[in-house]
């Protein structure tokens, strides 16, 4: 059977992986009725514990699939054109000619030109893209700052423009997803966290997703280690942080198991009609925040393969956590992978991201989830 799942195969992936120098990860693969879950490596440096498959994580920017969703269904309903200008309902925010000129779509797809406002929150990120000059000592004095999502759009469209609204090349910005949570906001007369929770994580039937209030995982998860290029040696555990940074548009914490529910349901038209799913799809040129050109919907992104079938997902990052999921088109197969630690790569005498066996076990890890 093609593509059947080979446990054998996919334990020895996930435990590579570890090998390579990840703590500790774990992951869900689905195709048709057949499951397996799979774990490898430690929850906590420090105690052996370790992780299971059935664990909660921050996710990340998976959680703009969410935002994503929310917001086309508002667009369903009537209350949100996809591509009236942004300026028409938050003026305040996006004043002027940019305000006019930037429409929901083109923050929903990041081609809305707006800076990211990260590198302007944290001062120890303001060189960034230039790695080298970074530092990760803002992390730790902000853990438990509580953010004005306001102040954060504010410090994102103040920033010098990355690009014309709807150019060619997008740009991928937390700060077009904070627009977007502050239009649901708007349109729906309720916060963006009860929106969401009950239109599309309740709706979804997720019984381990939650966008967090305060500082803390609840229930069984891992530590978060986070490495910051090799300036944090060893890794500090951040899963205790406070996630008002990024808002209901990166602070998901979920399972393994409610991703790939969440997105087989996305893809089969439960979650938003049909035709909304059509323009989740429809997909531009974006650079990523990893400066690699991608392919990118509405919350949505392809993986494509020489001869295999497309995947749809996203992936996050937050501080010492990460997640991938991915479903084929077909909602047939599927696959969620978290891990415990980021930005291991440490950076060579240019001040580039040196290439680490985590890398190509991981990509190796996926390969086997997705195609078998």
């Amino acid at each position: 059977m093609r593509n059947s799942l080979d446990p054998a195969a996919l334990d020895a992936a996930i435990e590579n992986v570890h090998r390579a120098g990840m703590p500790g990860l774990f992951a869900e693969v689905r195709d048709g009725d057949q499951v397996w879950r799979g774990a490898a490596g430690v929850a906590d440096v420090a105690t052996g514990r370790p992780v299971t498959a059935d664990m909660r994580h921050r996710v990340g920017s998976i959680t703009k699939a969410f935002t994503a969703a929310a917001v086309l269904q508002q667009v369903e309903s009537g209350q949100i054109g996809l591509d009236s200008p942004i300026g028409r309902y938050l003026p305040r925010l996006v004043p002027g000619e940019r305000g006019d000129a930037i429409t929901v779509r083109m923050l929903l797809n990041h081609t809305s030109g707006l800076a990211e406002y990260l590198p302007y929150a944290y001062p120890s990120l303001k060189a960034f893209p230039d790695l080298a000059n970074t530092s990760p000592q803002s992390l730790d004095d902000l853990r438990f700052t509580r953010f004005d999502p306001v102040e954060l759009i504010e410090l994102g469209v103040a920033a010098p423009a990355v690009g014309a609204p709807g150019g060619a090349l997008g740009l991928y910005s937390n700060t077009n997803y904070l627009l977007l949570v502050e239009l649901l906001e708007q349109a729906t007369g309720t916060t963006a966290e009860r929106y969401i929770t009950e239109n599309v994580i309740e709706r979804a039937g997720l019984q381990d997703t939650e966008i967090p209030t305060g500082p803390h995982v609840n229930g069984p998860h891992s530590q978060l280690y986070e490495a910051w290029f090799g300036m944090i040696d060893p890794p500090r555990d951040y899963s205790v942080f406070d996630m008002s940074w990024v808002g209901p548009s990166a602070s998901l914490i979920s399972t393994v198991t409610d991703l790939n529910r969440f997105y087989g349901m996305l893809l089969a038209g439960e979650i938003v009609s049909p035709s909304s799913l059509a323009q989740m799809r429809r997909t531009v040129q974006v650079v990523s925040q990893e400066g690699k050109t991608i392919e990118y919907g509405l919350g949505l992104y392809p993986v494509e393969e020489p001869g295999q079938d497309t995947f749809w997902g996203h992936g996050g990052t937050v501080w010492g956590g990460g997640a991938l999921a991915m479903t084929r088109a077909d909602g047939k197969r599927q696959m969620a992978v978290a891990v415990n630690l980021q930005r291991w790569n440490r950076l060579d005498s240019s001040g580039r991201p040196q290439a680490h066996p985590i890398d190509g076990a991981l990509e190796a890890l996926y390969r086997v989830a997705m195609y078998g």
